[in-house]
């Protein structure tokens, strides 16, 4: 069970860096510096959550220093938001430091991720990580493997709901729309911004199948830390595409025709030739 989590997830991982060098060349942006920021991303993400999580247990790893080799396959909602603040700090902090344009950027990386959330959440699935409530619904899933109890606390011989699938399968579908509508988008933004809302429906409307246990409850059981985030996911969503102002016309990587045109110089022979008629 555990090890296909880890398989399926570091699937997903190569899929969306595949998938966005494709994505990229759509989006306008080089493809070099598409994979330099996801590499910097997922590997700043990995090594912050394992270092935060040895600091927060150093007491009981120091007690027994074996537990290090299981660190890997801890999973927690705590753990992962860590990791994503963390990765996307630093990958912000290297598109300001090579001067990558964020937006169409962000928008080459949509879809990608997207398609990485969903294989992770089947790695989940498997393994019993991120487990839902409990269910008589036909489509239910029973874990019987001890190790899912060990290292996730899945309730063993009880059916649950198979929320990792329907998050997975959201996010799929989510995935999608996105390569479909990218081609279309009318300004920077878009695509990431319709990413996000996605995302933060999706995440906001399965947490109602998963079992709360370890999520943190918020004002008084009515939210918990997920529901929290899928809500700032969505306005954060909603901020790209209202602040995308005019369409984008710096096309970067490759240039596009209005920017060959001004470097050959018949932008400024048409505007001297308007000038000249004005006066006339």
């Amino acid at each position: 069970m555990i090890p296909s989590y880890g398989a399926l997830a570091a699937a997903g991982v190569l899929v969306a860096l595949v998938l966005a060098q494709r994505t990229a060349r759509t989006s306008g942006v080089n493809p070099a510096q598409v994979w330099n920021v996801c590499v910097i991303g997922l590997f700043t993400a990995l090594l912050g959550s394992r270092l935060l999580l040895l600091v927060l247990n150093w007491r009981d790893v120091r007690r027994h220093p074996t537990w290090m080799l299981g660190l890997a396959t801890i999973h927690s909602p705590w753990l992962a938001g860590a990791g994503i603040l963390i990765g996307a700090a630093a990958a912000f902090a290297y598109m300001r430091w090579q001067h990558v344009p964020v937006k169409p950027t962000l928008d080459a990386l949509a879809a990608p991720l997207t398609i990485g959330l969903a294989l992770e959440q089947l790695g989940a699935l498997l393994a019993g990580a991120g487990y839902g409530t409990d269910t008589a619904v036909r489509w239910a899933v029973t874990y019987h493997h001890p190790l899912a109890q060990r290292w996730s606390g899945t309730p063993l011989g009880v059916p649950l709901h198979p929320v990792q699938a329907y998050a997975g399968l959201a996010y799929a579908t989510l995935a999608v729309f996105l390569l479909v509508g990218m081609p279309m988008r009318r300004q920077a933004g878009d695509v990431a911004g319709a990413a996000l809302i996605g995302i933060g429906v999706s995440l906001y409307i399965t947490e109602v199948w998963r079992d709360p246990e370890g999520r943190g409850q918020i004002l008084q059981g009515a939210l918990d830390a997920p529901q929290v985030s899928a809500i700032v996911l969505v306005l954060l969503g909603a901020w790209l595409l209202r602040e995308s102002g005019q369409p984008q016309r710096d096309c970067g990587f490759p240039p596009c025709r209005q920017k060959e045109v001004d470097r050959m110089g018949h932008g400024a022979v048409e505007e001297s030739e308007a000038h000249e008629a004005s006066h006339e």
